[in-house]
């Protein structure tokens, strides 16, 4: 079995960085990430336009019909460089879709969605943060063929930014309740709030919902797989990204225990900078191994996706996390500094770190699928 990437694979980690480093280098990040939207609409068009937004999604609707672990590929990069976008949202709002939509709703969405013509985004979390079915409140009422929704959506990917919501409600008060429903950013009763966070690359807004028309996507009251897969392919993906984080923290701080000369010599010779920055290394490795297999089984072995998944992030959560504070500290002082890059990165930790699930939650999710 041969456990590399593949040529093609190679050559498509090639294009997207060439085309990142040219079009989005960190200074272009900056001031991206200043705009109101969040995110370039010319940049956006552009992946439309190479393919990159519908990777995942069948030829049939305009994709490349590939799989996770290409995905993974490309969000390697993109959180390499720090790549302000809603592709993680957009890409897992097509495969809901596709997941459990009709032929009327995939033929609908799912071609605006690869060509970058539509912004989606998955609203399953509310207030009490539980990343469960338990967690999913928001009720909805039937009102002919569609339902009626009304209540809050919390830690919404960008929201802000999104013309398509697949929203998780309720229908009843049993646990496996609950069901997925399309809702247009304009429809009436919908309004956004967005939060501040620390991260300004990565958007999240309070989805608010007041009587609103939303379309059933699949069947009532048989979301729960389609919600659970969504939260998997979610951690996976914010997983992959968190790669491409820990490598350019590692470029950049190795790069300045290589520049910074003190006692007339490069602080890089000490052992004292030289070994955060093998320890690092050695759990970007780790961590790649977790993911490219997790990313693997979402395509070939559902059964092991809850542990693969719940083991890679959980330790890219660590990873990350201690990537971002070596990092700075091996900066000293400055690294806190607006001037300075690694800041950026260490920022994104703290987004990363929590998104799907910090490593307490999937720590515990191993223990109870029998990991541990």
């Amino acid at each position: 079995m041969n456990f590399g990437f593949s040529e093609e694979q190679d050559l498509l980690r090639n294009e997207v960085r060439k085309y990142l480093d040219q079009q989005c280098p960190l200074d272009v990040v900056r001031q991206i990430m200043e705009t109101p939207s969040g995110y370039s609409p010319e940049q956006w068009k552009q992946l439309g336009e190479l393919g990159f937004l519908g990777l995942t999604l069948p030829e049939e609707f305009g994709g490349a019909g590939l799989g996770w672990v290409d995905l993974v590929v490309v969000l390697e990069e993109t959180g390499r460089s720090l790549f302000p976008s809603p592709l993680i949202s957009t890409t897992l709002t097509g495969a809901a879709i596709l997941d459990a939509g009709s032929a009327e709703q995939q033929q609908r969405w799912l071609p605006g969605i690869a060509d970058g013509s539509v912004v989606g985004t998955v609203a399953v979390l509310e207030e009490s943060d539980d990343l469960s079915l338990e967690g999913v409140q928001l009720r909805g009422q039937r009102d002919g063929d569609g339902y009626v929704l009304s209540g809050q959506k919390h830690f919404v990917a960008d929201a802000g930014q999104a013309d398509l919501f697949v929203v998780a409600f309720r229908t009843g008060d049993g646990p496996e309740d609950v069901s997925l429903a399309l809702v247009e950013s304009n429809s009436a009763g919908v309004s956004v709030e967005e939060t501040s966070t620390l991260d300004r690359t990565r958007r999240v807004g309070r989805l608010c919902l007041d009587g609103t028309p939303a379309t059933l996507l699949g069947e009532v009251d048989s979301a729960g797989p389609a919600i659970l897969r969504h939260l998997d392919r979610g951690a996976a993906a914010v997983t992959a990204e968190i790669i491409g984080v820990i490598e350019a923290s590692l470029e950049i701080t190795v790069q300045y225990a290589k520049d910074r000369i003190q006692f007339g010599s490069p602080i890089g010779r000490y052992q004292g900078v030289k070994h955060p920055l093998a320890e690092m290394y050695v759990d970007l490795e780790c961590l790649k191994s977790l993911a490219y297999y997790a990313a693997w089984a979402l395509d070939g072995s559902p059964d092991e996706v809850p542990t693969a998944v719940a083991e890679a992030k959980s330790f890219g959560a660590l990873a990350v996390t201690q990537a971002g504070i070596t990092a700075i500290q091996l900066h000293g002082a400055v690294g806190y500094t607006e001037e300075y890059d690694i800041q950026l990165y260490l920022k994104r930790s703290k987004w990363a770190r929590p998104f799907y699930g910090d490593e307490t939650h999937h720590q515990e999710r191993i223990a109870s699928l029998g990991g541990y």
